[in-house]
């Protein structure tokens, strides 16, 4: 199992797509495989502000609730929302389908502060 090559990934499993000044917000086919079937995802309303390393929301699956971080500070713009009845999605396509928020950041830059494809293989192989 290898990361997308193009986002950015954090400690806690999420990843990060730059599109047009916005960041698209997951979490990785590692921690979606970790988790097991996810059966609810809870996120932010729109207009919300986040803070990095905070949480700003959670996944819940047949054998867990795990909270869910936010990589960068900034508003939420957009809420996946096809989550709410299908959060499954999450389990079939993380990358793709089941991006979780978009987020305006209060500084776009800080993505490069987060984990590259190689770094985040290295971090999962090691645990």
């Amino acid at each position: 199992m290898s990361s997308p090559k193009e986002l950015r990934y954090t400690k806690e499993h999420e990843w990060v797509k730059v599109e047009d000044g916005k960041v698209r917000i997951g979490i990785t086919d590692f921690a979606q495989e970790e988790l097991g079937d996810i059966v609810f995802v809870e996120l932010p309303e729109v207009g919300t502000e986040i803070t990095a390393n905070e949480p700003f929301g959670s996944v819940e699956s047949v054998k867990t609730v795990s909270e869910l971080y936010a990589p960068i500070s900034g508003k939420v713009v957009e809420v996946n929302e096809e989550l709410n009845d299908s959060p499954e999605l999450v389990n079939e396509s993380p990358y793709e389908n089941a991006w979780l928020i978009i987020v305006e950041p209060s500084d776009v830059k800080d993505v490069d502060n987060l984990l590259t494809a190689e770094q985040y293989d290295a971090m999962i192989s090691e645990s």
